[in-house]
């Protein structure tokens, strides 16, 4: 199977993995309180990253100290994200959730592949990619707005 099929299948694995986490998160989160439920999806999710590092004979972790510290702060922004999870998905939706942090997340990832900030591919912006930001935030808006409005 060529690489880029291979590419865009995990690329799809992980979408459908946060398009279901979002309404997962928000059955735990009004159940439990949002501080409850961002303790155990990352619990559960250090468990599961646990299991993994151990089948993989414990990869590179010794070489942690090797790290950018501001590459250390990536567990802080996770638990961001769930608590604004919490927030949004019961007053707008999955689908209003997952868009604004789609159309925030490539909004920012653009600029951060303009500059080649933290080593990624310097890939400059474009009028193509303005056009693709502005049709992200139409889109976003569309989806988030109130039926009638």
């Amino acid at each position: 199977m060529p690489e880029l099929l291979i590419t865009i299948i995990i690329g799809l694995i992980g979408g459908l993995a946060v398009g279901l986490q979002g309404p997962l998160s928000g059955i735990m989160s009004r159940t439990l309180g949002p501080n409850s439920a961002t303790f155990i999806i990352h619990f559960s999710g250090a468990l599961a990253s646990g299991l993994l590092l151990l089948l993989a004979r414990g990869e590179n972790i010794r070489q942690w100290r090797e790290v950018p510290w501001y590459a250390l702060v990536s567990g802080v922004l996770g638990v961001i994200l769930y608590l604004t999870f919490s927030h949004t998905l019961p007053r707008i939706g999955a689908t209003g959730a997952i868009a604004l942090l789609i159309m925030a997340q490539l909004s920012l990832t653009v600029v951060i592949d303009h500059f080649g900030w933290f080593g990624v591919l310097q890939r400059s912006i474009d009028l193509t990619k303005l056009v693709g930001a502005g049709l992200l935030l139409a889109g976003a808006y569309l989806l988030v707005r109130q039926p009638g409005a």
